[in-house]
């Protein structure tokens, strides 16, 4: 597959490849360099690092589910 560099240095990928990254709009992606040259893949949330915040969360409030925080609808603003 090859795709074009525009005049701002900037790249756009075919959707059927942002589809099987499983990303869209406000998703980042990482590009990782290897010895073969470079991989992208989607950058995703390491939620063994969101344990740390149990104890800043007042007691009897409910578990925080990020998936479904995720897939709710907000506005463009807070993505970036």
């Amino acid at each position: 597959m090859v795709v074009k560099i525009n005049s701002k240095h900037e790249v756009t990928l075919p959707k059927r490849v942002l589809e099987a990254l499983g990303v869209g709009p406000g998703d980042q992606l990482e590009l990782n360099e290897g010895s073969d040259g470079f991989t992208i893949q989607p950058r995703r949330i390491d939620y063994s690092r969101l344990g740390t915040l149990r104890s800043k969360t007042p007691p009897g409030d409910p578990p925080f589910d990020i998936e479904s925080f995720r897939n709710q609808a907000h506005d463009s603003a807070f993505r970036d």
